[in-house]
């Protein structure tokens, strides 16, 4: 459900662009992007992973918006990540890693 979609990932990530009528995407400032788009037969399996630099204030962003009512971070010595889904069930992992290794 496009729409259902598109309205739960604006509330996450702000106003996303629609390029076609059955497909929204964002681009995000530091490189890569996200699309969300109708294609039932693959729905709930896709996930994708977001860079983030402060996993606390994501989990507090997350817990405002009700997306995700008991977000807590896991947290190990090389990146903290915090995994929600959408409503279609596809997997979202915001990850902090603690060296820039790790995002290269």
């Amino acid at each position: 459900d496009l729409a259902t979609s598109s309205d739960w990932y604006e509330r996450l990530l702000g106003p996303g662009r629609r390029p076609m009528s059955e497909v929204v995407e964002w681009q995000f400032p530091g490189g890569g992007g996200l699309q969300v788009y109708t294609a039932p037969e693959r729905s709930g399996q896709g996930s994708c992973t977001i860079i983030v630099d402060d996993i606390d204030e994501i989990a507090r962003h997350l817990r405002s918006l009700d997306v995700a009512a008991d977000a807590e971070p896991v947290r190990n010595d090389r990146v903290d990540t915090l995994m929600i889904n959408d409503p279609d069930g596809n997997s979202i992992a915001f990850s902090a890693p603690k060296t820039d290794a790790l995002v290269r």
